[in-house]
C-alpha cells in the first residue's frame, strides 16, 4: 500500500484537475449511512453532491456568489494567512434546458484562482472548486499524494457518509434539505502520518430552493485539546444572488 506522506509527491501526482471530484461520483453512488426515522427517502451522498441538476434553478443572467473563508490556528501557518473572499459563478443559457454555461471569479486580487469556464453544466461546479482547492492545499501541508487524499474522500462518501435530512433558511422561510457529513480518514491506516488531521469533518448542506441547490461546504479538524487546525468553508450569499 502505497504511504500517505511521500516527500516530493505532492508536485508528481496526478494533477487536481476538476476530473478530481466528478470522479468521486463513480465510486460513491451506494447509499450512504442514514439515521433519520425517513431512510428510505434519504438520497445517497454522490446523488446530492454531483449527479443532481443544481442549476436548473439557477436563472441565465445571476450570478451565484459563495463567500469563503479559511483560517488554522498551526504554528507558522503552513495554511497561509487566514483568507476571506469570495466565489462567483456568472450563469448564462447551456444548450440544454437544465444545462448552463458558467463563467467563474474564484478569489480575487492577488488570491485569483484560474477556473473554469464550464459549458452546458447542469450540476454546480462550486463542489469540485472548492474541494479541488482543499485539496491541492492539504496535500501541500502534508507533503502527501493527493491521489491518496482523493481516494480517501472518494471512499469516505461511499463508506462513512451520514446524510440526514435538515432545514434551511432561504428569504425568511424554512426550506427542506439535506446534510451530508463524513470524516473519510478516520481510521485510516496512514492516520498517523496526518500530523493530526486525520478527524477531518467534510460537512455538505443542500435544498433544491436555493439557486444551484448547494448552501454550504466546509471542512474542518480540530486539535485535541479543542484547536482549530483548519477551518474552510463557503457558503451561498443570499443576499449577493
Amino acid at each position: 500500500m502505497r504511504g500517505l506522506v511521500v516527500k516530493g509527491l505532492a508536485t508528481t501526482s496526478v494533477a487536481l484537475g476538476l476530473a478530481v471530484l466528478p470522479a468521486l461520483a463513480e465510486d460513491a453512488s451506494k447509499p450512504a449511512i442514514v439515521t433519520q426515522a425517513n431512510a428510505a427517502a434519504a438520497p445517497s451522498a454522490a446523488d446530492l453532491l454531483f449527479d443532481q441538476p443544481h442549476m436548473k434553478n439557477a436563472a441565465p443572467g445571476s450570478t451565484l456568489t459563495y463567500d469563503y473563508l479559511r483560517r488554522s490556528g498551526i504554528a507558522k501557518g503552513p495554511f497561509g494567512a487566514p483568507l476571506e473572499d469570495t466565489v462567483q459563478l456568472k450563469v448564462e443559457p447551456g444548450k440544454s434546458a437544465e444545462g448552463r454555461d458558467i463563467s467563474v471569479v474564484m478569489f480575487s486580487g492577488l488570491n485569483r484562482v484560474p477556473a473554469g469556464p464550464f459549458e452546458d453544466m447542469a450540476g454546480n461546479p462550486i463542489v469540485s472548486l472548492f474541494l479541488e482547492n482543499h485539496l491541492r492545499g492539504l496535500a501541500k501541508v502534508l507533503e502527501a499524494n493527493p491521489r491518496y487524499l482523493k481516494l480517501a474522500i472518494r471512499k469516505g462518501l461511499r463508506e462513512k457518509a451520514t446524510v440526514t435530512p435538515t432545514k434551511v433558511t432561504v428569504g425568511g422561510r424554512e426550506v427542506d434539505g439535506w446534510r451530508v457529513v463524513t470524516k473519510p480518514f478516520q481510521g485510516d491506516s496512514m492516520a498517523q502520518r496526518m500530523r493530526g488531521l486525520d478527524d477531518m469533518t467534510y460537512t455538505f448542506v443542500t435544498a433544491p430552493s436555493v439557486p444551484g441547490e448547494i448552501v454550504s461546504i466546509e471542512a474542518s479538524s480540530k486539535s485535541t485539546d479543542g484547536g482549530e487546525l483548519l477551518e474552510e468553508k463557503l457558503n451561498y450569499d443570499q443576499k449577493a444572488g
